[in-house]
């Protein structure tokens, strides 16, 4: 598929600010932010105009190169560099390359009506699994990263198997594009400190019912941890975002 392809609620006519481009994709791409637009641009993935004042004016065509290049990542979790190769050919009126079989397509998280995610984004997923090579391959980390998100114990391979999950594979994904930021893992603690509070609360709730005697107890206390689980991430978001309005 052409990355110039227009899609639905594809870019109009004339040149966009990057204000006007975030509008339009985030509808597709909730997670995308000005400076991560910025990021695809540094990487030479997109080439904006420029005005004379210095402000970058978009293109019809490169908010369709930004859907292909976010849709890659979103959907097959390819390296920029590849993205890159995609693109490429594209512009010299080519297929682009195969997609690798070692790139997994992971499950989206389900989102509930409010867009958090809902009790059955909880659910265990046992699909992908990955070897140290590929998870720093696909989340284009380098060992020194992967160490310290392990240190931090953010990251942690499967005991028996040493091979990464999807979550594994989201958690550096996400480190790294933080690191963009300046957020290096060891700063990342926190967030680990406060997760294992909060599945904590989960598991004070969940353990008498597992104890239950009838056969449906170890269901119930299944379904009881994803829901609490998902009205947790949606309590600690909204704080989070409470938090930062007042600031």
């Amino acid at each position: 598929m052409a990355a110039s392809t227009a899609s639905a609620g594809s870019a109009p006519q004339g040149r966009m600010t990057i204000g006007q481009v975030l509008d339009l994709l985030r509808p597709d791409f909730p997670g995308v932010t000005i400076p991560k637009i910025r990021f695809l641009e540094s990487e030479g993935l997109i080439k904006p105009d420029r005005t004379p004042a210095g402000y970058r004016k978009f293109s019809s065509q490169d908010v369709e190169r930004l859907r292909y290049v976010l849709r890659m990542q979103r959907d097959h979790y390819l390296p920029l560099k590849v993205i890159g190769e995609h693109l490429d050919a594209i512009d010299r009126g080519l297929e682009p390359p195969p997609i690798e079989s070692v790139v997994p397509t992971v499950p989206k998280v389900a989102l509930s009506s409010d867009g958090f995610p809902s009790p059955e984004s909880f659910a265990p997923r046992s699909d992908v699994r990955l070897s140290r090579r590929e998870l720093l391959k696909i989340a284009e980390i380098d060992e020194e990263v992967l160490a310290q998100l392990e240190q931090a114990g953010l990251v942690q391979a499967r005991p028996g198997t040493g091979h990464f999950d999807a979550d594994a594979l989201l958690i550096a994904r996400t480190a790294q594009e933080m690191a963009n930021f300046g957020l290096e893992p060891r700063h990342l603690r926190a967030y680990k400190s406060a997760a294992d509070r909060e599945a904590g609360l989960v598991e004070q709730v969940v353990e008498p019912l597992k104890r239950g005697r009838d056969a449906g107890a170890s269901a119930r206390a299944d379904e009881t941890a994803r829901e609490l689980a998902a009205l947790s991430v949606r309590l600690h978001a909204t704080l989070v975002k409470t938090r930062l309005q007042q600031s």
